[in-house]
Parts: C-alpha cells; sequence; structure tokens
C-alpha cells in the first residue's frame, strides 16, 4: 500500500510517496518519490507577519499539482500539515480554507508539540540501543524541534522558534537561543553519553557533503569543520562549488550553527543522521493507523 505525505515547511513544501509492505511479520517502509518546492512562507511571515498574494498564488499551484498526483497514485491514505510559518500568519487560517477550496487538499496547522511529536513517529527507537539517550534534533525554516528520548520513552520535547530562515532573516527572538540552552542543560544533566539524531533537508545534506559512508554520524569536531568550510564560501560560491540549490546554499549555514549550538550545550559527541523527517513520521502514523482500524 502507498501513503502520501505533504509537509509545508516556512522554506521548503514537501510530498512523499511512500510504500509500505510487511516482511517477517514487519512494516517496512520504502520511499518511492519525492517532490520538494522551494516556497519559502517565511520570507513573507517573519517580516510582515502575513503570507503575501505572490506565494499564496505559488503554494496553492503547487498544491494544485501536488493533488493531482495524489489521484494518480491511488494512494491508501493522505495527510498534509503545515508548521512554523503557518502558524505563525495572521492569514493563515484563510490560506488553508483557500487551499481546500481550490485544491480540494485538507491541511491541518500543528503546533510545535504535535510537530515534534510527528517527526519521533519515525519509529526510530526500534532502532537504538536501549541503554543510551538520544536527543532528536529537527531543525527547519522556521523552528527546531527537540525530544530526549532516555530508558526507552521520551522524557521531555519542546518547540522553538529558531529556524533557518528566521536567523537568515534575523528574526529570531534574543531570549530563545538562551530559551534554548536552559532548556538543554535541565533536562539532559547526569544523561551521559548523549548521542543526537538529527533530521531535516539541511543536515541530510551535510552528512552527504562529508563523504562518511561507513557510518551514519558525524561528530561535533566534522561537523564543525563542514561548518567553517561553508562559511569560507559565499553564497553564490555554494551554488557553484559545492553544487548546492540556491535555497539550500543560504540556509545551509544557519542550520549547521543550531546543530552545533544544540551539540555543545548539550555535550553530545556525534550526530546520527537516518534522513528521516517530518514527511516520515506522518507515513508512519497513518499505517499505524491503518493497521489499528483493521485490527477493530
Amino acid at each position: 500500500m502507498i501513503f502520501a505525505a505533504i509537509d509545508i515547511g516556512s522554506n521548503a513544501m514537501r510530498l512523499l510517496f511512500c510504500r509500505v509492505y510487511v516482511m517477517d511479520g514487519k512494516p517496512h517502509f520504502s520511499k518511492e518519490e519525492l517532490f520538494r518546492m522551494p516556497i519559502r512562507l517565511g520570507e513573507d511571515v517573519f517580516t510582515i507577519g502575513k503570507i503575501s498574494e505572490q506565494k499564496s498564488e505559488k503554494l496553492i499551484t503547487a498544491l494544485r499539482g501536488y493533488s493531482e498526483l495524489i489521484k494518480a497514485y491511488g494512494v491508501e491514505a493522505y495527510r498534509a500539515v503545515a508548521t512554523s510559518a503557518m502558524r505563525d500568519a495572521s492569514n493563515g487560517a484563510q490560506i488553508i480554507a483557500r487551499i481546500k477550496a481550490e485544491t480540494g487538499l485538507n491541511v491541518e496547522i500543528i503546533d510545535g508539540k504535535n510537530e515534534a511529536s510527528l517527526v519521533f513517529s519515525n519509529h526510530i527507537e526500534e532502532i537504538l540501543n536501549p541503554r543510551f539517550a538520544y536527543l532528536y534534533i529537527d531543525v527547519g525554516g522556521g523552528s527546531t524541534e527537540l525530544t530526549l528520548y532516555f530508558n526507552n520513552k521520551v522524557v521531555a520535547a519542546k518547540s522553538f522558534n529558531i529556524g533557518t530562515v528566521r536567523m537568515l532573516l534575523d528574526k529570531v527572538e534574543k531570549n530563545e537561543f538562551e530559551e534554548m540552552k536552559v532548556w538543554l542543560k535541565r533536562n539532559t544533566v547526569g544523561i551521559h553519553p548523549l548521542s543526537a539524531i538529527g533530521s531535516g533537508g539541511n543536515i541530510n545534506k551535510i552528512f552527504k557533503m562529508s563523504g562518511k559512508k561507513e557510518t551514519k554520524h558525524l561528530s561535533y569536531d566534522r561537523l564543525k569543520g563542514l561548518y567553517d568550510m561553508l562559511c569560507s564560501y559565499t553564497y553564490q560560491e555554494r551554488i557553484e562549488r559545492l553544487d548546492l540549490k540556491p535555497d539550500r546554499a543560504d540556509v545551509i549555514v544557519p542550520a549547521a550553527k543550531i546543530f552545533l549550538t544544540i551539540m555543545k550545550n548539550a555535550d553530545i559527541e556525534k550526530v546520527y543522521v537516518p534522513q528521516i523527517g517530518l514527511s516520515d513520521g506522518l507515513v508512519h502514523e497513518m499505517y499505524d493507523n491503518h493497521i489499528k482500524k483493521l485490527s477493530k
């Protein structure tokens, strides 16, 4: 069976088609297709407080295409969510209503707590060592979600309005980083060793750039070296010499800085990069709900 997930973020929006099949009694998730559009809603919302008509038209045009693809695939179910930029937009509710009217898609605006929960719905805990503790870090354009996993359960989770697009626009409140640092210190004290699990397009790209294949993690020092390398190039040079997309070449620098800040304040030596994100979490939740309905 195939499920579809739409993630409308502050930097880009994604449509994931994922096939789920059962083998040896366990579900396996295989990504069929991923479509990404760099709408960058945060450019409007974090500066003028709402989504402009120009961005709205671009968003709805793209979603109209996504809707047709979902119909063509004949999916078992789909779910569409909008995160930081849409929930901060003064006209977010009107845009959601317009999307429904013009594309037929039901889009939910989810809060930071729900977003953190969905990101962790990937069942990443199934491949973790239960003897260790992990901090799940999801860095987006408008917010960063942190989920602390210890003793086989989630013990703390928090969303912060610290995102790559917000940082580029200098729209992160001064106390937000301090609040995050305090939260990290308070919730990770006495937990050692602690490793990170990174999700989001930027950490996935940084991991690919590292050239590491034998392991699925980056050390703090290696990440710091890659950050320094990225900073040594201009925006244009990152596009031309590092072959980064224009909408990735700018946000990748603040993304690396966010990861480094979190790792330093939580005394984390390495970050695992399983290359999963919010859309994957949506698929896992849809599959779980599908199985629950069948068992009734």
